[in-house]
């Protein structure tokens, strides 16, 4: 019995030693980031009580972070379709969309670069003054980022700044609707194409594939910026001047050109890691029908919405589709399902882990949440 005693306990030491080990290598391997980000923690420190500096430090931020964990939603499945063509030519594309997109909003209403989002009631005032995690906030998505969770960067980012529970709420609600609409329609189309798709996609696509994939990939980016930019607007005035609009503008126009030289960074492992996405055709077909599902959002009504929620609700559908969509014996269909929940359980998971976090943060930082919430509970 003490024999089996000490071989369980150097049993434990042994695996605590490579835990260690991992965290060791991990840790060294990600030196440089580690650096940045105290760095930057540090300046948010300092420049909080500045409200004028603090402001456009927190919208740098949140405008890299946004992007780069969003970027998977968006031009994810445009990168890893088009690894062939130089990254510059990508950028351009994109960046140009953007800045004719954004010019838009910005004419049409007034100023206004949010596509009138940051109008919803308890979002429409812009912050007068600033606290420290408002500010880490972008920081903590950065780091989610680099950890390759697919974090809703709209729960994340506005509800800092969020005076009303009500607003979270129906900001929640609409998200939680959008995964549910993405997975069923997912289902339903990829389940139909199936046998489509595995005949028609053989060999190598045609070349007005390529034209069809960038028009839906600009198409999907244009509708992803009707919804998303307020998160990174969300620290600036409601109404920009011209200059204050150029800043804004040219900052993210110019992050677009980092994010296409990276190559999506990490988390692009998450499309990646999805089945036959590198493909055109199949990458063409799943911007179109995430395009429709955030348009017909937008359309709905201007309460914002977790664009991540959607996007990998869409890509858990679609793996559960492909797996039904499978033929041959039972066994075989059962492990494309097994594997098709993991992924979108992992997802979840990584999801679920941002919205916590952004409720916590919320709830810390608005005083009018916190009343809302304890007269809720009747604290």
């Amino acid at each position: 019995m003490a024999k089996q005693k000490l071989i369980d306990q150097n049993i434990n030491q042994e695996n605590l030693s490579k835990k260690t080990y991992r965290i060791f290598e991990l840790a060294k391997a990600e030196r440089p980031f580690l650096i940045i980000t105290l760095i930057l923690v540090s300046i948010a420190g300092i420049i909080t009580e500045y409200t004028y500096a603090a402001m456009w430090f927190g919208f740098a931020l949140a405008a890299y972070s946004a992007i780069a964990n969003d970027s998977i939603q968006t031009i994810g499945t445009f990168i890893v379709s088009n690894q062939k063509v130089k990254w510059y030519w990508l950028w351009v594309f994109i960046g140009l969309i953007w800045v004719i997109t954004i010019t838009y909003s910005w004419f049409v209403f007034e100023g206004d670069v949010s596509f009138q989002l940051l109008s919803t009631p308890g979002l429409e005032k812009a912050p007068e003054s600033f606290v420290f995690l408002q500010i880490a906030a972008p920081i903590v998505l950065l780091i989610m980022t680099r950890m390759r969770w697919p974090v809703s960067t709209t729960f994340l980012l506005l509800n800092v700044f969020t005076y009303k529970a009500g607003t979270i709420v129906s900001v929640m609600s609409k998200s939680f609707f959008g995964y549910v609409l993405a997975f069923v329609l997912a289902v339903f189309v990829w389940f139909l194409l199936e046998r489509f798709v595995k005949n028609y996609l053989k060999g190598e696509a045609r070349s007005y594939w390529m034209v069809l994939q960038w028009i839906t990939s600009g198409t999907l980016w244009a509708v992803w910026i009707m919804q998303d930019a307020a998160n990174i607007a969300v620290f600036l005035p409601r109404q920009l001047d011209v200059f204050e609009f150029i800043v804004y503008t040219g900052f993210v126009f110019f992050g677009l050109g980092l994010i296409f030289f990276l190559k999506g960074d990490k988390i692009q492992d998450i499309i990646n890691e999805k089945t036959n996405v590198a493909d055109v055709r199949a990458a063409t077909l799943v911007d179109l029908v995430y395009a429709v599902i955030l348009f017909y959002f937008k359309m709905y009504n201007n309460v914002p919405m977790s664009t991540t929620w959607v996007f990998i609700g869409l890509l858990a559908g679609r793996e559960f589709a492909i797996a039904l969509g499978k033929h041959g014996k039972s066994t075989k269909r059962g492990a494309w399902l097994v594997r098709a929940f993991r992924l979108a359980r992992k997802d979840m998971y990584k999801a679920m882990a941002g919205l916590i976090v952004s409720l916590i943060l919320a709830v810390v930082i608005n005083k009018g949440v916190r009343e809302e919430i304890f007269a809720l509970f009747n604290f």
